[in-house]
């Protein structure tokens, strides 16, 4: 699921230059669109995690995403706004609880039981914020936004300068959260993952605890889902329990399809790819949702691999050369 190639790398290098100089050249509004766009890439790509990596689908994950949102209100006074060094950590430490908590119990099940057990406990949450008064029923509630600050420090910012110190630090967690995810993958963690993936009959007689791993997966999957959900609320400054619906975890699991679901970085491709589409039919046509149907119909079924498995002309699919290590690992069978 790594980058290959040099080539790639130097696409992904180039894509997050792009997106950094990108509120010096376009309005307000598209700077508040791409934040949005790269929140949905952090849920995106906590969720590849446990779809592309683990080969866990699950329908729960807007769950995550949304208490961690909730959260943010819950603990904020109605007119005093809290540090993001506060928010965040609890945000992501409720996620990662809740996530602890559905993926004990979801993980003892497989397939397409498993797909249902993680979409009960999904309804379960939406219908605990939809049906009672907490966070404001079925209205949502506004909160005041995390501020950027350190103890007596805070960032000076006005209203217009707000919205952009809202992308950059959005930005800069989606790069953390790649490069963490990138070593996590390389390490004995994510080969086990992949290897769970591919056969996890043949990892559990290897003599691997399976569930300890996906269980491990399906923790960190939901404290990356925290963040996201942190960020919506600092965002936007407002949650309601379509924050928390199970067609929010069907919009990422759909940006991960569009991306690339054997990729890494196919999650955020699709994300941003997926908000552009939307703006796009929203533009041309009130029918935005069969303009959206239509072209990820032709995607999927043009590009299998998505929109970052599309092949690169022959002078540009330069391979990196493997290690000494690697060279030795693939003539071991053969001696």
């Amino acid at each position: 699921m790594l980058p290959r190639s040099r080539t790639v790398v130097a696409m992904l290098a180039l894509g997050a230059v792009l997106l950094a100089v990108l509120p010096l050249f376009v309005s307000s509004y598209y700077v508040e669109l791409g934040t949005y766009a790269l929140i949905s890439a952090m849920l995106a790509l906590s969720l590849q995690l446990l779809v592309g990596c683990t080969g866990l689908v699950s329908l729960d994950h807007a769950a995550f995403y949304g208490l961690a949102a909730y959260t943010v209100y819950l603990i904020t006074p109605a007119n005093e706004a809290r540090s993001i060094l506060v928010t965040l950590p609890a945000a992501v430490a409720v996620a990662g609880l809740a996530a602890l908590a559905v993926g004990a119990l979801s993980l003892r099940t497989r397939g397409f039981f498993f797909l249902m057990v993680t979409l009960a406990f999904g309804q379960m949450v939406f219908f605990l914020f939809h049906d009672t008064k907490l966070g404001g029923g079925t209205d949502g509630a506004f909160l005041p936004r995390p501020l950027l600050a350190l103890f007596d420090w805070q960032l000076p910012l006005t209203r217009r300068q707000r919205p952009y110190a809202v992308y950059y630090v959005s930005l800069t967690l989606v790069i953390a959260m790649y490069v963490g995810l990138v070593f996590l993958l390389r390490s004995l963690f994510g080969r086990v993952l992949e290897g769970i993936r591919v056969n996890e009959h043949r990892m559990r007689a290897l003599g691997f605890h399976t569930y300890r791993y996906k269980l491990a997966a399906f923790v960190i999957a939901g404290l990356l889902a925290g963040v996201a959900g942190h960020m919506w609320a600092m965002h936007r400054g407002f949650v309601n329990p379509e924050l928390i619906g199970w067609h929010r975890s069907a919009e990422a699991l759909l940006m991960i399809l569009l991306g690339g679901l054997g990729t890494l970085h196919g999650p955020i491709v699709g994300a941003l790819a997926y908000t552009a589409l939307g703006e796009f039919a929203q533009a041309i046509t009130e029918r935005k949702l069969l303009v959206e149907g239509l072209i990820v119909l032709f995607v999927v079924l043009a590009l299998p691999k998505g929109l970052s498995g599309m092949a690169w002309p022959a002078w540009l699919r330069r391979k990196t050369p493997p290690s000494p290590a690697a060279d030795v690992a693939e003539a071991r069978p053969h001696a």
